[in-house]
């Protein structure tokens, strides 16, 4: 019964049905089986739907389904990992934004989707935000990874302007750099000394694995 169940809320998000995603998600709970292994389950479909996205098989409508089916089944989940001696274990902190000037949000909010379902904490700061706020968030809680968004070719540079405000503040050695958006290339990356770019939300999730060697 109980792999009857995970396999049933694995489907859910493949079939990117919010509503049975949360229907199965209270079956796990109501059959006592382990939270943990249907987040497993979870994260392992997401995964599935974006690789299938990256390979060109699904589009951005598909990608946003299953990650709002994912969504609707974790706060089950989690209320009940609470309850319990277990816990999921965090792949990494990341403080995500779209650089000062830029107000962006589409491709950055489907990055931190993807990396809150792969299993990061995201500190997701919006839109339009400064160099200083950068550095505040970063100081408050120390994350693995710093990751910025940039559309518009005027505002690339402030990517920039962070990572030369990382270095000065002491911050730069202990936290990996990535960088994207429409405006950005792997050329550009290389140039402003980030650790890494992606053109693609999935890719980039990928990449922040890559980076903290998971």
């Amino acid at each position: 019964m109980g792999n009857e169940i995970f396999d049933n809320l694995e489907k859910a998000v493949k079939e990117f049905d919010a509503e049975n995603a949360a229907n199965w998600a209270r079956k796990v709970v109501e059959a006592k089986l382990d939270p943990l292994k249907a987040v497993e389950a979870l994260t392992g479909a997401i995964r599935d739907v974006g690789d299938a996205f990256a390979a060109g098989d699904y589009f951005l409508p598909e990608l946003l389904g299953a990650a709002e089916a994912m969504q609707s089944a974790m706060p089950i989940l989690n209320e009940e990992i609470k309850k319990g001696p277990g816990k999921i274990v965090s792949a990494g902190k990341v403080v995500a934004g779209t650089v000062a000037g830029d107000i962006h949000n589409i491709g950055k909010s489907i990055f931190c989707t993807l990396l809150n379902a792969d299993g990061f904490e995201v500190i997701d700061l919006g839109v339009d935000v400064p160099v200083e706020r950068f550095l505040g968030t970063i100081k408050e809680h120390e994350p693995d990874i710093v990751a910025m968004s940039a559309l518009l070719t005027i505002t690339a540079a402030e990517q920039q302007n962070v990572i030369e405000a990382l270095e000065k503040g002491g911050f730069r050695s202990s936290i990996k750099v990535l960088v994207g958006g429409a405006a950005i290339s792997e050329q550009f990356a290389d140039s402003i000394g980030a650790d890494g770019y992606d053109p693609t939300a999935v890719g980039g999730v990928r990449l922040a694995r890559s980076l903290l060697g998971l």
